[in-house]
């Protein structure tokens, strides 16, 4: 299962969103707020005072949603659709009715702890007594692997019962500009890593920035003694030079710029920079892949000041399980 049909595909199932400026920043006069008026025109039996009532419990839907989703609960996400509703995501994968809504998103959620969505209402309105349609779009974090994209959704709510239920569910995924495909290869590097070697602990967070054209790395290294050492790298495409590059800010005031070139396994990066002090330096910094859990780091043909320096030892760093 892509991560894609319940991920922005969960925008989809995201009913409507609350009505808190955090997830459904509609300003009073916009557009949307204007469609969402309409409702006692598309029902003009309903009292003005009954429409706002269904809205605001189509609202809570969707705070019961996100909720359910945000805490892995596949039952609950399941309970809000109605028996034979069904969902269409933006592969034209379909999921027909509650039991197979629910088989969904228990897989989706092993295979993906700890993973959380915010919803933005663009349109809701009623269409009867006890139908209603929402358009909106869905952010899920961490992003999904693949090119970043904003999933967008429409979906109609009935009413059963004197309970508002999502009967029908479509998805479409619009890709957003980004450089993504320029750094794709980067995509294994996402995540929590962690290493030990000779009494020094090193932990490297990586995280997509900037719409996925960018990898932030931030680093620690704590030595035996309890020194450390910590820093930022940003690794993206130059579209000048046609090629990877990295910058890298250190927390002694050093600085470097790297050139990646691929390699078997892995990739090289040539290292120019300098040091807080203010000593120029130079590096080639190795990654070699061993699996998707691990990867060993050395750096080689390393100078500062003029002076050349031995090699670093091979570290080996493995990804932290998510949710530790």
């Amino acid at each position: 299962m892509r991560m894609s049909l319940l991920s922005a595909g969960l925008a989809a199932i995201l009913a409507a969103a609350p009505a808190t400026a955090q997830q459904n920043p509609v300003a009073p006069g916009s557009p949307a707020a204007a469609s969402t008026g309409t409702a006692g025109k598309d029902s003009p039996s309903q009292k003005p005072r009954d429409a706002a009532a269904d809205l605001a419990a189509i609202r809570a839907t969707s705070q019961a949603f996100v909720a359910a989703f945000n805490k892995g609960d596949a039952k609950e996400v399941a309970a809000l659709w109605t028996e034979d509703g069904d969902y269409i995501d933006d592969a034209g994968r379909s999921y027909a009715g509650r039991d197979a809504v629910e088989k969904g998103y228990a897989a989706h959620f092993a295979e993906n702890p700890n993973t959380q969505i915010r919803i933005v209402i663009d349109s809701l309105r009623l269409l009867s007594d006890t139908a209603a349609i929402e358009d909106g779009r869905a952010v899920v974090e961490p992003p999904p692997a693949g090119a970043p994209a904003i999933g967008k959704y429409t979906v109609v709510h009935v009413k059963i019962g004197g309970k508002w239920l999502m009967s029908t569910v479509r998805e479409t995924r619009l890709e957003t500009p980004s450089a993504y495909r320029n750094v794709a290869d980067l995509e294994w590097l996402i995540g929590v890593w962690t290493a030990e070697e000779q009494g020094a602990k090193t932990e490297s967070v990586c995280r997509w920035v900037a719409n996925k054209s960018f990898v932030e790395r931030t680093y620690t290294v704590t030595q035996a003694d309890g020194a450390t050492a910590s820093g930022v790298q940003l690794i993206g495409f130059n579209p000048q030079e046609g090629c990877v590059q990295s910058w890298n800010f250190s927390s002694d005031g050093g600085h470097a710029v790297g050139v990646w070139s691929p390699r078997a396994g892995g990739w090289a990066a040539e290292i120019r920079g300098v040091t807080g002090d203010g000593a120029p330096t130079t590096a080639v910094n190795l990654l070699t892949r061993l699996d998707d859990n691990a990867y060993v780091w050395q750096s080689v043909q390393r100078t500062a000041g003029g002076t050349p320096l031995a090699d670093t030892d091979e570290v080996v760093l493995k990804r932290r399980p998510a949710g530790r």
